[in-house]
């Protein structure tokens, strides 16, 4: 059915995605087994096309605004709305510009008004909009051209000087370059412009808790970590920062020399759940390594050695003093590396069921490490410790340093070990501030918590059991590329989507609405402990 002048109609996207129609073929097909009924719904999709002389149907745009960027399908009109939010803007109006056969970029134009200046438009727009629907250029016009109807003459508007994507904009402040060296640091990238937007530059929640750190330590403001996500770009991210007061970087200092030493509210939460079952390796961080190429054993056994001199966590043990947990940290200890040959997977695999075994938090070591050869040119690094002592991003660290150290790097010195924390925390973090986190929590979680009623085919044991498994599966790439949309469109990272998604499954299991997720945040609230190896991580509800 014509719609408007010239034979203009609207059909489905798709069909005009997969080319030209003859008019009567499209009568037959989509018209005559569709028939329009009473009562039913005609949708309109917005596409545009028209009839050819030889009955064939071109398509020749959109009847709206809504246009593709960069593969993400955007209205211009919430970009235009946008913009006149911003004080100073009387008027607003954006269009795609093509930049090449295949590329279309976003130019927006403004109208101010009279003696008003304008703020930063691209720090107010990177504060509500995705980078992708930020645009490329913005002009000022004195008034917005109007057709003979009165409506915005959207042909009449000046072509941008410069109709090229802006690819790299350089720091122009010095609070700009100063963010810009320590995005770079952070996401170990170069040449960080002040438009590109963290969380398209691999940046995540643990990286992020680690950006406000090292802002904190170097410019001496406290960036709200969800900030981030709010201002997820260099420049709008500095204009925040000049709006926040100065909070100055407090120091941990080392601590002073004991017998022993409290333990960190993470530590006790460790050695408490210890207590309820001293004999389980649910608390174990165990790891393998694969290690290809001719190995060098008594190297191994110097790295494994002076790893366990430099952190002091290694070297650590656990007693009741006066009926209060405390930490012991000896000067040195004896580091036993086990060595063991194999000659088939299923005894590596039977070797390393056995090298998993409980820990006495007493007498230690809390560290553990084997090493498996089969044949010349493969082994295996067994690696095990418990949770008190490290947790995953100090894994992470162990790993790299033993990478290092083998291949004949040398580390710098480490100013805190572990212990520096857990007196700093006790005795040292401004009491008024726990008050504060103190009161939130028991707001949150007051009166009766939600037990989780899912549908078990065995009785809930009393006891907690770790017995269990790890399933792996594998989603393709058109889903992935559809999570990493749905992080663009929505300014989150992938860790919060999936956490939604198994949120809504237990929703669904369950029936109930009111339910209680553990997410574990790295809790390393100071940049000088990027590199210790402790427990630090917390479990939030």
């Amino acid at each position: 059915q014509p719609i408007g002048a010239a034979g203009e109609l609207c059909i489905s996207g798709a069909g005009l995605a997969r080319g030209y129609y003859k008019q009567q073929e499209l009568t037959q097909k989509a018209f005559s087994d569709h028939p329009f009924l009473e009562g039913e719904r005609l949708y309109r999709t917005g596409d545009a096309g028209r009839f050819l002389p030889d009955g064939t149907i071109e398509y020749i745009g959109r009847f709206d605004d809504q246009v593709k960027i960069r593969g993400y399908r955007i209205e211009l009109r919430e970009i235009e709305t946008v913009l006149r939010q911003a004080p100073g803007v009387k008027e607003a109006a954006v269009l795609a510009r093509d930049v090449s056969a295949e590329e279309k970029e976003l130019v927006a134009y403004i109208v101010p008004e009279k003696g008003n200046s304008l703020p930063d438009l691209y720090q107010h727009l990177a504060g509500t909009l995705p980078s992708y629907m930020i645009p490329a250029s913005i002009i000022n016009i004195s008034r917005m051209p109007l057709t003979s109807s009165g409506k915005l003459d959207r042909f009449a508007l000046p072509e941008p000087e410069n109709n090229t994507s802006v690819t790299y904009m350089a720091p122009r402040t010095l609070i700009e370059a100063d963010l810009a060296h320590i995005w770079e640091d952070v996401l170990n990238k170069q040449h960080i412009g002040i438009r590109d937007d963290f969380f398209q530059l691999s940046g995540q929640s643990l990286k992020a808790a680690a950006l406000v750190s090292r802002i904190h330590k170097k410019l001496n403001v406290e960036l709200p970590l969800s900030e981030v996500f709010s201002y997820p770009t260099v420049e709008s991210m500095a204009g925040k920062l000049m709006s926040l007061k100065e909070h100055a970087f407090t120091q941990i200092e080392p601590a002073d020399q004991r017998d022993v030493y409290p333990l960190s509210f993470s530590q006790k939460r460790l050695y408490a759940l210890h207590q309820l079952a001293d004999d389980s390796t649910g608390y174990n961080m165990p790891a393998v390594l694969e290690l290809r190429g001719n190995l060098n054993r008594q190297r191994l056994r110097s790295v494994l050695t002076e790893l366990v001199n430099r952190h002091e966590a290694l070297r650590t043990v656990f007693v009741l003093d006066r009926d209060e947990p405390v930490q012991i940290i000896y000067p040195e200890i004896a580091f036993d590396l086990k060595e063991l040959e194999m000659e088939s997977e299923q005894m590596l695999e039977s070797a390393i069921e056995t090298f998993i075994k409980p820990f006495d938090l007493s007498s230690g070591p809390l560290f553990r490490a084997c090493v498996i050869t089969m044949g010349n040119n493969r082994g295996f690094l067994l690696l095990d410790m418990h949770h008190i002592i490290a947790d995953g991003v100090s894994m992470s660290t162990l790993v790299q340093e033993f990478t290092d150290l083998y291949c004949g790097k040398e580390l710098p010195a480490l100013n805190l070990h572990y212990k520096d924390f857990a007196v700093w925390q006790q005795e040292k973090y401004p009491k008024e501030l726990y008050k504060k986190q103190e009161a939130y929590w028991l707001g949150q979680l007051g009166g009766s918590l939600p037990t989780l009623e899912l549908p078990l085919d065995k009785t809930r044991p009393r006891l907690p059991d770790f017995s269990g498994g790890t399933i792996e599966v594998n989603i393709d790439k058109d889903m992935a590329d559809e999570l990493h949309r749905l992080m663009a469109e929505t300014g989150t990272t992938l860790y919060m989507i999936l956490l939604a998604v198994y949120s809504i499954l237990l929703s669904k299991l369950s029936g109930q609405e009111d339910i209680v997720v553990g997410s574990p945040a790295a809790g390393r609230p100071h940049a000088d402990l990027e590199r210790v190896i402790g427990m630090f991580v917390n479990t939030l509800a």
